[in-house]
């Protein structure tokens, strides 16, 4: 049965309590090869000012670091955060934080790469919202948003594709589309804000 609620904090720290790699970041090659493909769409430029929602336990995290000059990685769960703060220790372009997004958002703006990778069909229409809003006010001009989604079924608020389509309707005039590729389990989504 599918949530009807965005997925709350509580949900993550049991899964980072139960196992330190709930999702097999470190293991699975479906996240091998899709980390692959996310770096490959950044295109080897390097960024400014990352913001990487749901780092979780940091595997991502460490591999996206070379591309930024500055990278905020928040999380919900403080277990997955203190893996990631380990795992990234040797990085000092990187900072963590534990913050609910969208619901709690970095007191900086001026991101000019948005990461959301597995983590907008944890949210519920108003909490797509809230993201869309303040992706629309905190990007700045010609910023990039990286949207990566397991598109098969889940139990979540949203499935991959939904989430990305809402949060796609509720930019509409704000984004250009630059990819939508679709892969075997996920599609990657690549959208930079107008200038």
């Amino acid at each position: 049965m599918r949530h009807q609620t965005s997925l709350d904090a509580d949900y993550f720290e049991q899964m980072f309590r139960k196992s330190p790699d709930p999702w097999g970041f470190e293991t699975s090659a479906y996240e091998q090869e899709k980390y692959a493909q996310t770096l490959a769409a950044l295109g080897g430029k390097r960024f400014k000012h990352v913001l990487e929602v749901g780092c979780a336990n940091g595997v991502l995290t460490a591999r996206l670091a070379p591309h930024c000059h500055r990278l905020l990685a928040i999380d919900v769960s403080e277990t997955a955060l203190s893996a990631a703060r380990e795992r990234c220790a040797g990085l000092p372009e990187v900072a963590f934080d534990r913050m609910a997004f969208p619901r709690q958002t970095p007191a900086k703006s001026a991101f000019d790469l948005l990461l959301l990778s597995e983590v907008a069909y944890y949210w519920d229409d108003a909490d797509l919202q809230r993201a869309a809003a303040w992706i629309s006010s905190a990007m700045s001009a010609a910023g990039d948003l990286l949207l990566v989604h397991w598109t098969g079924g889940t139990d979540y608020p949203q499935s991959g594709d939904d989430a990305v389509t809402k949060l796609h309707q509720m930019l509409d005039g704000h984004i250009d589309v630059l990819r939508a590729d679709r892969h075997a389990e996920y599609r990657l989504d690549h959208w930079r804000m107008r200038a």
